[in-house]
């Protein structure tokens, strides 16, 4: 996370920290940018796009991120500002301050056990990416052709021993940054590296207009065919609304518990979201174009970036530091990202354990680690290792995206809407009348209503 101090040191055995609050305003939108804009638009936003039909999935995803994503994000904001502590704790307090039973509890703890799981496969991801900028700055990309660049990949994907060594590089960075607290410094590079990141996907899209692949990417990403909708794809773009949005997973409850009074929760969760959808849209329009024009597939899965981008890199002037600098701003969206789904974990660890801050950060990244082993094994020596037909890999992610960090979700919008006081809601959301009637009809029924459908149609 960025822009907090936290307390440290030895906790007693149930003790519960103090919270120190964001630094500003601002500090904490950019944290909270930070966690949504991610992997998530960069790696995964596109090839979801390409497996789910194209744009028929894009708009069914705004849809649910402002249908949906939107009160819910508000809905754990508030829920995490007025409990003050880790999700779990936050959960209790809150329950109770209100006369509800501790079955709530079941929400903080869900979140922060999806935040757990999905910090093993991001991880791995991570270590994708740490990989490709060690590539970039080799000159692997260089004249490289579409097939070249899918046999670099799938050579990382079969060696066990390269993935692990990322894989562990990235964990370690990220248990870094936790356990050392949270810094103004890494507040500033936020400041600097989200717009680079920006700037970079706008001149790929640039070099877009020059495949001659340009329409098809537009038409691919805006023009639907409602043939391909179905609950599957529904159930996707939900799913993908929740992973990129940081929902469900415990880390915007961790985050609200930071928050001061005075933000405004409602413009605050607007901002977020019109930032994570834009970088989503622009990484999509950057890589179709070269999809397209190289003749590959769109809907080829989580290597689809990652066999792109080096096209891009090895065919255009500066190729090379563009290369090696994107690669080095996707690791610091993917550790913006990361740092705040080891967050909840540790916060636990710290409140509930004796152990201090360093402590529970290592202990909670261990295990993390661990678990990110299986994951990674999934492409190599447990590729025929399936639960439920799926590897270890593509488990976890659907377990997460398409039904644990929907139910969390779910269950924070209803506490928020039905089981607080209507009127104490109306307060914290500074809204007049009108807005805060919007804001009801969305809370109590549309978005609870959705999740509920999808997760019908799903079964």
């Amino acid at each position: 996370m960025a822009a907090i101090e936290t307390a440290s040191g030895a906790h007693a055995m149930g003790a519960v920290k103090v919270h120190d609050h964001w630094s500003s305003r601002i500090g904490f939108i950019i944290a909270a940018v930070g966690s949504a804009v991610g992997l998530g638009n960069i790696w995964k936003f596109p090839y979801m796009v390409g497996q789910s039909g194209g744009a028929a999935f894009v708009l069914v995803y705004l849809g649910c991120i402002a249908l949906i994503g939107l009160p819910i994000i508000i809905a754990e904001w508030l829920i995490g500002r007025r409990g003050q502590k880790n999700p779990i704790n936050t959960m209790a307090e809150v329950a109770r301050a209100n006369g509800r039973g501790r079955g709530w509890v079941l929400i903080g703890a869900g979140g922060t056990l999806a935040a757990f799981l999905i910090l093993s496969f991001y991880s791995v991801i991570g270590g994708w990416a740490l990989a490709y900028l060690a590539e970039a700055g080799a000159g692997s990309f260089t004249g490289i052709d579409k097939d070249s660049a899918a046999t670099l990949f799938s050579g990382l994907l079969a060696n066990p021993g390269r993935l692990l060594a990322w894989h562990s590089v990235f964990m370690l960075l990220t248990v870094g940054v936790v356990a050392m607290g949270v810094s103004t410094g890494l507040e500033r590079a936020t400041k600097l590296m989200m717009p680079a990141l920006g700037v970079i996907l706008l001149v790929m899209v640039g070099y877009g207009t020059t495949t001659g692949s340009f329409g098809a990417a537009v038409d691919y990403l805006f023009t639907p065919d409602w043939s391909k909708l179905d609950s599957g794809v529904v159930l996707a773009a939900l799913g993908h609304a929740f992973f990129t949005l940081s929902l469900g997973m415990g880390v915007m409850i961790a985050y609200g518990s930071y928050l001061r009074q005075d933000i405004d929760l409602v413009r605050a969760a607007a901002t977020v979201a019109v930032a994570d959808t834009t970088i989503a849209l622009t990484a999509g329009l950057a890589i179709f174009p070269i999809v397209f024009a190289n003749g590959l597939d769109p809907s080829s899965g989580p290597g689809l970036v990652f066999v792109t981008l080096p096209l891009t890199f090895g065919k255009i002037a500066g190729g090379l530091v563009l290369g090696v600098l994107f690669f080095a701003l996707l690791i610091f969206a993917a550790l913006t990202s990361s740092i705040s789904l080891l967050e909840p974990v540790v916060e636990l660890l710290e409140e509930r354990t004796p152990m201090g801050r360093i402590a529970s950060s290592v202990v909670a990244g261990l295990a993390t680690w661990a678990l990110g082993i299986g994951a990674l094994l999934s492409f190599n020596a447990w590729s025929d290792v399936l639960i439920f037909g799926q590897n270890i890999f593509d488990l976890l992610d659907k377990l997460t995206s398409k039904f644990m960090l929907p139910a969390c979700g779910l269950g924070a919008i209803v506490f928020v809407a039905w089981f607080l006081d209507r009127e104490s809601v109306r307060k914290d959301l500074d809204l007049g009348p009108v807005g805060f009637g919007i804001w009801n009809v969305l809370a109590r029924y549309v978005a609870p209503a959705g999740v509920i459908a999808v997760f019908w149609g799903s079964l």
